[in-house]
């Protein structure tokens, strides 16, 4: 969303909005928002029991300290548990994220870490280009949540690095559950007076952090059937100094056609270290169909499904019919079949602009020092800066996942004031972690594979 700029690649603060007063008085003031997706009513600090994501006791965290364990049984009977961290620059990081659904005797790691890996905005008429990550002070503006915006969770206290030293401390980080409606809908063929259906729930854990006129709500959703939704939302405000009718490029906002807001994209990497059961040495599969037209007597058109093997590093594209897992090495279900994750895209408009936004998604190599897709200063010098480099042809032996969301934001006459949250983001779903649904009711536990109605 535009904003005001300076020379040299530094988005100032919005002058005269609540959200950039001083962290005091933003925490004893309600943040300058309301969270569309969280407007179910008000709650206290610590939210209902039932409701409210458990602290571990120590001899069951995670690998880290109770302060900084999240575990939450869900009422589904599916447990999350995961360690959590701040980074000065990257915020919110989660660890060891493991799940637990019910039936299985002990916690399935899913993940080493998860993080998002940069906020990449670039103008489209040419003058500015940001990386909001590495270079406009993300992490150090965590702002203050209010109960509202937490409904029926808890809010933790986050230091954060190279905040306002005067206050260090923010009440940033929201966990909290929620429904999503249907988990499935079932009815008996052969009781004609029952219906399978069971109510979804998730765990939730989110951040909001202030980048100019930006505000990025950064949401990490577990669902009780073992999906985890990674996204990203954009709200705040249209910057006001920022409407230029001159280039040609923008949309008009207000009235007639005096004010003309700029356009830009929004594209925002994720960095994913898989560690399935265990281990990181995990495999990728990529999987490609392909359609034929009806031949002979056929009734209808094939299709053929392909496995690839990818051990090697990658670039890759989405296309039609195809997809990816992250297997496990170690790993399987009760059926004897390995333990996956498969990759689902959520919308995407690629950015072509620049090298390392030219791919949907990348594969590398572990290596600690690459954090960040683009703009990279934690390695040595000479090492190249963004992900498309780090892709060489290395074998794979701990692969990490890099997924590229891209938004082309063409603002509207309803983004103001304030600005509706556009959001951006995929998922992992778990395929064969489980020998069937992890919520299959008792009664139908029975019919895995090929069965017959009892007599």
């Amino acid at each position: 969303m535009p904003e005001q700029h300076l020379s040299g690649g530094v988005r100032p603060r919005a002058l005269g909005r609540a959200a950039v007063k001083s962290r005091a008085a933003r925490k004893t003031a309600a943040v300058g928002m309301t969270l569309a997706a969280l407007a179910a009513g008000a709650t206290t600090m610590a939210g209902p029991a039932a409701a409210r994501p458990q602290t571990a006791p120590a001899a069951a965290a995670p690998g880290c300290s109770a302060a900084y364990t999240i575990e939450q049984k869900l009422s589904t009977g599916t447990t999350w548990r995961m360690c959590w961290r701040y980074d000065s620059k990257a915020g919110l990081v989660l660890e060891n994220v493991s799940y637990q659904p019910k039936g299985e005797s002990k916690p399935i790691k899913v993940l080493n870490s998860a993080r998002l890996a940069q906020i990449h905005v670039p103008y489209d008429d040419g003058k500015h280009e940001y990386y909001d990550l590495t270079g406009q002070d993300f992490a150090a503006e965590l702002m203050d949540l209010s109960p509202a915006e937490c409904p029926g969770g808890t809010i933790k206290t986050v230091k954060v690095p190279d905040g306002d030293p005067r206050h260090p401390d923010v009440k940033g980080l929201c966990t909290t559950t929620r429904s999503r409606g249907h988990a499935y809908r079932m009815h008996d063929l052969f009781q004609p007076d029952k219906t399978y259906q069971q109510q979804g729930k998730d765990l939730l854990v989110y951040t909001v952090n202030q980048v100019g006129w930006y505000e990025y709500i950064t949401e990490w959703r577990f669902q009780d059937d073992g999906t985890i939704s990674m996204n990203a939302g954009a709200t705040g405000s249209l910057s006001y100094e920022d409407y230029n009718a001159q280039d040609g490029r923008g949309w008009p906002i207000g009235k007639g056609a005096r004010d003309y807001a700029t356009s830009h994209s929004h594209n925002i990497f994720w960095r994913l270290d898989f560690g399935l059961d265990g281990s990181s040495k995990t495999k990728i599969e990529q999987y490609d169909s392909t359609v034929s037209a009806p031949s002979g007597r056929q009734e209808g058109p094939t299709a053929k499904t392909t496995r690839t093997k990818v051990g090697k590093e990658l670039a890759a594209d989405y296309k039609t019919y195809r997809w990816w897992r992250v297997v496990s090495a170690t790993g399987k279900n009760k059926d004897g079949h390995a333990r996956s994750y498969e990759v689902v895209p959520g919308p995407t408009t690629k950015y072509p602009g620049r090298s390392f936004t030219k791919h949907d998604m990348y594969v590398t190599e572990y290596n600690k020092c690459e954090l960040f897709a683009s703009d990279n200063q934690q390695c040595a010098t000479g090492h190249p800066k963004s992900v498309d480099k780090w892709v060489g042809g290395q074998t794979l032996t701990h692969p990490v996942l890099w997924m590229n969301v891209g938004f082309h934001h063409i603002a509207r006459d309803e983004d103001q004031q304030p600005m509706p949250v556009h959001w951006q983001g995929f998922s992992i779903a778990p395929r064969d972690v489980t020998a069937m649904n992890p919520l299959t009711p008792k009664e139908l536990a029975w019919q895995n594979g090929h069965w017959e109605p009892r007599s």
